[in-house]
């Protein structure tokens, strides 16, 4: 499909997104973790669907992540409990602070879906901590990629931080999509910097 050079109008009660696509085709030189980090990363099995979805907003509500509160029930248990499908919460102490979602669901591949801190820890070291953990789960299988992507909506140094994490950017993608606030996915609060239309 093609887009048309210059400004295109949106739908009131739209968003848009500009997404960017990184991968990797090897493991990278591990990078130290930074110290002081006091945290693990704890794998839910088979992790309740109440409980993914609280991880999953509070985690995700500062960047409008929306997707998975978007999911049924029926919809939401047939990906997060999926045995190729990998879910962690990242603790510090007795407190979920971040998060971590690896999907091997394509044979070879390794999509790095979600991954993610708490607004009040990131800048603190622990994403680069949480980025060494995800390297080594995901080349600890058979894979001859790891991907991820990310958009203009998520925090402003993702791409460097994936790019400095050993990633590759290799395309860009236009997304429109309802705005969450607008549907009832997430507050209307939710990211204020982003003007609700």
């Amino acid at each position: 499909m093609h887009i048309a050079d210059g400004y295109s109008d949106l739908e009131p009660g739209k968003i848009a997104n500009v997404v960017t696509c990184l991968q990797m085709f090897e493991r990278p030189a591990p990078r130290p973790d930074p110290p002081g980090i006091d945290c693990e990363l704890v794998r839910a099995k088979a992790p309740a669907l109440h409980w993914y979805r609280e991880l999953f907003r509070r985690i995700g509500e500062p960047y409008l992540w929306a997707s998975r509160l978007a999911m049924s029930d029926d919809e939401l248990a047939a990906t997060i409990l999926d045995p190729q499908v990998e879910v962690y919460a990242v603790q510090r102490g007795l407190d979920e602070i971040g998060m971590l979602e690896l999907d091997f669901r394509i044979e070879r591949e390794c999509e790095l879906k979600f991954v993610g801190l708490a607004t009040d820890v990131v800048a603190k070291g622990i994403g680069r901590w949480l980025m060494n953990r995800a390297l080594d789960l995901a080349w600890s299988h058979p894979i001859g990629r790891f991907w991820v992507h990310t958009c203009t909506i998520d925090h402003p140094s993702a791409v460097s931080y994936y790019v400095r994490s050993g990633f590759t950017p290799y395309k860009r993608q236009i997304e429109v999509l309802d705005d969450p606030r607008v549907i009832g996915l997430l507050p209307r609060t939710a990211a204020p910097d982003i003007p609700i239309l």
